[in-house]
């Protein structure tokens, strides 16, 4: 029973770590803008924990994430594994960082997660490769962040005319 239940965490992380980050800038209320809120533990859970989850399979267990996303193995997962651990790395610290640098991460994710979207369309409709990791739920997933991202990202600099203002007089001083 509790074997059975942490395998389907597991197996499901990314789910769940997207709707423990709504959850969490539901309940926990800090003194920022629901944007900037919601935004941070995005980038925090769902794109920060999820890439060094993700970061991990690839560069430690190639042989797992290859076969749940229906690939060969290759030594570009090392690479992509890297730059899984890169990103959530980078995610993790933007939750206590400047919105600025919460926006480069959540930009470069945006682009990652498009061109991962790209690539698993690309393989789900030119090789047949509907595996579960490939064409399921970690696909949409991918999109939900992308657009939530981009979405909060573009409320919350909205909202802050004045970290705007900051951040270009920091940038002539």
């Amino acid at each position: 029973m509790i074997a059975d239940t942490i395998r389907i965490i597991l197996a499901h992380l990314p789910a769940f770590l997207f709707i423990a980050a709504i959850i969490c800038a539901t309940l926990i209320k800090r003194d920022q803008h629901w944007s900037r809120r919601y935004l941070s533990w995005i980038l925090l859970l769902a794109v920060g924990v999820d890439g060094l989850w993700a970061g991990i399979f690839h560069v430690f267990f190639p042989e797992i994430a290859s076969a749940q996303i229906g690939w060969q193995q290759s030594p570009f997962e090392f690479e992509v594994g890297i730059a899984d651990t890169a990103l959530g790395a980078v995610a993790v610290l933007a939750f206590w960082r400047s919105l600025s640098f919460q926006s480069a991460v959540a930009v470069y994710a945006v682009i990652f997660y498009g061109g991962v979207t790209f690539g698993h369309f690309v393989q789900a409709f030119q090789n047949k490769d509907y595996a579960a990791d490939n064409f399921g739920l970690l696909l949409a997933l991918t999109i939900a962040r992308a657009i939530a991202l981009s979405i909060l990202l573009w409320a919350a600099w909205k909202q802050s005319p004045s970290e705007r203002h900051l951040e270009s007089y920091r940038a002539r001083a």
